[in-house]
């Protein structure tokens, strides 16, 4: 047994089976992912990696199977292997390239079961007697154990929000995980939080939604991420990166492809490399736009053409960010009582709140250089029917 020091955590134990996995070539490689993405484009400190997010994961998951009745030693290793390597299927920056690499591969970066199968991670959990199909269940979420780290309210939620606020410094990831966990229960093969740890479920959610808007949709990460995405995309169009082995690379080994390409991606690359990043020319919410428009998530390309068109700039100049619709799934954990069993939502009049707030924080963002800013802004009001005068939306830039 071994001890590591984290600084969210503090002592954090490692016996053989964790030894063993984290010494394995695709765990060594979440050292150089970080867990934020570009987000250290605004706040400086935020280069902390999914090594040590993993690292956590596995610390609250053996705390909360510590006081768990009838699970054996056998399956309690089985979910700290599942806990360690839970991230190994991410790519590049994170949840940066995950969209692209489902894309081209229609698999999300939990799904793990073909690269748990292979020797290297194989071998380690046969010989602990733990079955490579069941860790990757377990990833998934699709057993009992399984939604410790996959749920509504799972331990991966609560160590990244207390982790991603402690490196950007921001005092929104106030969560009580402790009390959290140990109001956690395993009820009918269905993980739930007992009554007492209501208050705790809130500050979780709570937690998330003030975290949305401050860090992970902080409108400077998502002009970068976008641009990012560009220039991936357009060395895949060029033959010059394989989307199939995007996902096997790290934020070091991708950077350098696209910084050293002599074309658009290349122009993108260095951009961001000096922080010249694009501006916002139009960024607004549901309110002044209607849901309606999600519709043009499927058509970006052709509608960031046709702003482009009307406003006389070359169209890749022109980046269009629709987000997904905003949803908060812990919403729907369950909380248990003495006489049943009731979504958090219809027992937290806190938590219902949410769900309309976590919407109003929902953005749509329209970027392009500094120099075709106020002309790709006015195309894109018009375009879109913003509801409201442009002096509503000029905003100060960092």
């Amino acid at each position: 047994m071994k001890v590591i020091r984290d600084p969210v955590h503090g002592y954090i134990e490692l016996d053989e089976l964790s030894l063993k996995l984290i010494d394995t070539s695709l765990m060594q490689r979440l050292r150089r992912i970080k867990q934020l993405g570009l987000s250290s484009l605004v706040y400086p400190g935020a280069n902390h990696t999914r090594f040590e997010h993993s690292l956590g994961v596995m610390h609250l998951a053996t705390m909360l199977m510590n006081q768990l009745d009838n699970i054996s030693d056998n399956e309690k290793n089985g979910l700290k292997a599942a806990a360690l390597l839970h991230d190994i299927g991410h790519g590049p920056y994170s949840h940066v390239t995950e969209g692209t690499v489902k894309y081209y591969t229609r698999k999300k970066h939990d799904d793990v079961r073909d690269v748990i199968k292979k020797d290297e991670i194989a071998n380690i959990l046969r010989e602990h007697d733990i079955d490579p199909e069941t860790v990757a269940k377990h990833i998934k979420g699709e057993t009992a154990l399984g939604q410790i780290l996959n749920s509504e309210i799972d331990v991966d939620r609560m160590d990244y929000l207390v982790r991603d606020a402690h490196y950007t410094g921001v005092t929104f990831g106030l969560v009580d995980y402790e009390r959290l966990i140990h109001e956690m229960e395993i009820f009918g093969n269905i993980l739930v939080v007992r009554w007492g740890g209501l208050k705790a479920a809130e500050s979780l959610l709570l937690s998330r939604f003030l975290m949305y808007p401050s860090v992970y949709y902080h409108h400077v990460s998502r002009i970068a991420e976008t641009m990012y995405v560009r220039a991936i995309q357009n060395l895949i169009e060029r033959g010059i990166l394989s989307p199939f082995e995007l996902n096997k690379m790290d934020d070091g080994s991708l950077f350098e492809v696209v910084r050293s390409d002599d074309g658009y991606a290349g122009e993108l690359g260095k951009c961001i490399e000096e922080r010249k990043l694009f501006k916002r020319a139009l960024r607004v919410g549901f309110q002044s736009l209607g849901v309606d428009v999600l519709r043009y998530r499927d058509n970006v390309e052709r509608v960031e053409k046709e702003i482009a068109d009307i406003a006389g700039i070359d169209s890749r100049y022109v980046l269009i960010d629709i987000p997904n619709t905003p949803e908060i799934e812990e919403m729907k954990a369950l909380i248990r009582t003495d006489s049943k069993m009731q979504h958090l939502d219809d027992v937290s009049q806190v938590v219902a709140t949410l769900e309309q707030a976590h919407k109003d924080n929902w953005k749509m963002g329209v970027y392009t250089p500094k120099e075709y800013r106020d002309v790709v802004g006015r195309v894109a009001r018009e375009f879109f029917e913003v509801k409201r005068p442009m002096k509503q939306y000029r905003l100060t830039e960092y």
